[in-house]
């Protein structure tokens, strides 16, 4: 019974993929549902693989202290299955993670965005993360990780 009620979950999942234009249609056909992204975590037949193309860690430089910076991290998907980004988690307040709300189909590539808030924050050195929980085989969960210094 829970078997038949996933496979009908990932195939109503590839089904709305393949019916979206991918250029701005409307939300209710583009996003995922909740139960839609645990089942891509949980379910091992719909994991696939990826790869972080421009790295897992940027180091940014120097940003002027009440800046807000994007720092996009591409990944490309290199497998046979829809890589779903579930959630991006940010390792402190003055990060937001933006991630693609629709499936990454297969040897397509997106983007998740760390925007960084440099108010508030000491000057010198820091090192923010964000935790990325997508889909993926071997491990579901990925740290991307960046370097900035913020200046006066």
């Amino acid at each position: 019974m829970k078997k038949g009620l996933l496979v009908i979950v990932a195939a109503a999942t590839l089904i709305a993929c393949k019916n979206s234009s991918g250029k701005g249609g409307s939300a209710s056909g583009d996003s995922i549902t909740t139960a839609q992204k645990e089942t891509a975590l949980t379910d091992s037949a719909n994991f696939t693989t990826a790869v972080w193309v421009d790295s897992t860690f940027k180091d940014i430089g120097k940003v002027k202290k009440g800046q807000i910076v994007e720092i996009p991290f591409t990944i490309k998907n290199t497998g046979d299955k829809p890589l779903v980004i579930v959630s991006v988690s940010p390792g402190c307040g003055c990060t937001v993670g933006e991630k693609p709300e629709k499936p990454i189909m297969p040897g397509e590539e997106g983007k998740v965005v760390a925007k960084f808030n440099s108010e508030g924050q000491a000057e010198g050195s820091h090192n923010k993360n964000m935790v990325v929980r997508a889909n993926t085989k071997p491990f579901t969960e990925t740290v991307l990780n960046f370097k900035v210094e913020v200046v006066k």
